[in-house]
């Protein structure tokens, strides 16, 4: 997996001050994207071991909220298996940080047999506190609403969607 960039103090893709991670590759091509560059899954730079320990690094003081995965699209099924050692590594050494996720998917597209499923994608939600999910729509752009770039855009608290089995919203 390539990345675009990386950002160790970011406040505006989730709660609080967080590292931005932006994985390069999605198929979406959402008209009105702001990261078109990251649409190319070889744009960038490899995600390496160093790069995975530069992230924990700038996670690890206590001001720290937690990470925010997207791109690109981290939930491409090569991103979400790339981006699994990371996954883990966050649970087990910083429990107490928040894993946020954007995507241009929807959560039924992770079903077994649907589009972003494969063999990490049940872990690898798991490991997310929260997704934003749904292509950006240039029709429904509204930046007035919080951390979406549009209408159509879910912000889903994952524990409480797997722990009842229906979509629980985080806001509105």
């Amino acid at each position: 997996m390539n990345y675009s960039g990386l950002k160790t103090y970011s406040i505006e893709n989730g709660t609080g001050i967080r590292v931005s991670l932006f994985v390069s590759g999605c198929r979406h091509h959402c008209k009105g994207c702001f990261n078109e560059e990251t649409w190319d899954f070889n744009h960038g730079e490899p995600f390496t071991e160093e790069v995975e320990n530069q992230i924990i690094e700038a996670m690890e003081p206590d001001y720290m909220a937690g990470i925010t995965l997207l791109g690109g699209d981290p939930a491409e099924p090569e991103n979400q298996a790339a981006l699994l050692p990371l996954l883990r590594r966050i649970k087990t050494e910083l429990p107490k940080k928040n894993v946020w996720m954007y995507t241009g998917y929807l959560l039924s597209d992770f079903l077994p047999g649907n589009r972003a499923y494969c063999d990490a994608t049940e872990e690898f939600l798991r490991c997310c506190d929260v997704v934003v999910d749904g292509p950006f729509i240039m029709e429904q752009k509204d930046l007035s609403i919080k951390f979406r770039g549009s209408r159509n855009q879910r912000i889903i608290d994952m524990e409480k969607t797997i722990e009842t089995g229906s979509i629980v919203l985080l806001m509105e």
